[in-house]
């Protein structure tokens, strides 16, 4: 998935690392002939990087543990019922895992800096302790299934 880089920093043995808006760190090394980066060894390269489109692959990797099992379902709502609190930023409690779920209609899932469209079939992975919220796009029916490992 495609992010930006918001900054830098130095990791234990001085190699350069992007910090991502998505909230991942990426190395970005300068290593010839393998790895030929030479922007990220001046602060300006750096600089002249900030707000850059980059792929995140830990964003695509993120994946429920496999022996996580469903414990708890919302009722379905609709874009009038769904409750305020999941409109606005939010957290799912430590260990605890959600899926939305889309039975008609579309929405909007914002989570880690990225907006994800979700229509019927398509699911969205919220991860524990990671802020975000959806937004209604039009008429929708969803339900959200609450995970953990046991």
């Amino acid at each position: 998935m495609l992010t930006t880089i918001r900054g830098f920093h130095q990791d234990t043995i001085g190699d350069w690392v992007a910090e991502l808006s998505c909230d991942h760190n990426q190395h970005m090394r300068h290593n010839p002939p393998w790895l030929v980066r030479e922007w990220v060894t001046s602060e300006a390269g750096r600089r002249s990087k900030l707000g850059a489109e980059i792929d995140c692959p830990l964003c695509d990797a993120i994946a429920m543990p496999p022996d996580a099992r469903e414990y708890k379902r919302t009722s379905t709502f609709t874009a009038d019922t769904l409750p305020e609190p999941l409109r606005g930023s939010h957290r799912l409690k430590t260990g605890t895992w959600g899926r939305i779920v889309v039975e008609s209609g579309a929405l909007e899932y914002h989570a880690r800096g990225r907006v994800h469209r979700l229509a019927p079939g398509d699911v969205g992975l919220v991860e524990p302790e990671v802020p975000h919220h959806v937004a209604p796009l039009g008429e929708v029916r969803l339900h959200i299934e609450f995970w953990r490992v046991e």
